[in-house]
């Protein structure tokens, strides 16, 4: 065998394994990472409201219905892409979207919710992202199914999309309507 080629063979079995491997991750859905608060209780938080920093909400203030956690920031690209979705579909959930604005200027979101719209029954501020610690937040977008007993049933990281909310939260809320309190 000549070896002049085995640089070249090893490298083309290096890009085999990597696309293999590449694909398996993807079949597998081993980019997502499961979260540890899913069935447990929501973390305990008492924030400022955006809007009014004079008010508060907390944790017990949201129990008795279920809400769609949804954390955003103006400096993040990916939330202008599910922002369209959030205030076009967001009706359809027929429960609250509560926005928790992540790290942000207050100002900053404000312009922002301004210029592209606000879906929102209710927006905390977690300025310093302490709280945001709590919920296991890598960073924005995420987005958090808690119900009525305030227990997380879904945690998506990342812009929810079309088929994320038509496939993966509808029908996690419907099974939620359909359990006894």
């Amino acid at each position: 065998m000549n070896t002049r080629f085995l640089p070249l063979a090893g490298f083309g079995l290096l890009v085999i394994l990597l696309a293999v491997g590449i694909s398996w991750m993807r079949s597998n859905r081993m980019n997502e990472v499961p979260s540890p608060l899913i069935g447990k209780q929501a973390p305990a938080f008492d924030l400022p409201m955006l809007m009014d920093p004079a008010k508060r909400l907390d944790n017990a203030d949201l129990l008795g219905q279920p809400y769609l956690l949804n954390v955003f920031a103006s400096w993040c690209f990916a939330c202008l892409d599910e922002h369209p979705l959030l205030m076009n579909e967001g009706k359809r959930l027929g429960i609250p979207i509560v926005g928790f604005n992540y790290k942000d200027e207050p100002d900053d979101a404000k312009r922002w919710l301004a210029r592209f719209g606000n879906p929102y029954s209710a927006i905390i501020a977690d300025r310093d992202g302490r709280v945001a610690i709590d919920f296991g937040v890598y960073g924005a977008p995420e987005s958090f199914l808690v119900d009525a007993k305030g227990v997380i049933r879904y945690k998506r990281i990342g812009a929810i999309t079309p088929e994320i909310f038509a496939f993966e939260i509808m029908p996690r809320l419907e099974a939620m309507r359909g359990e006894k309190p």
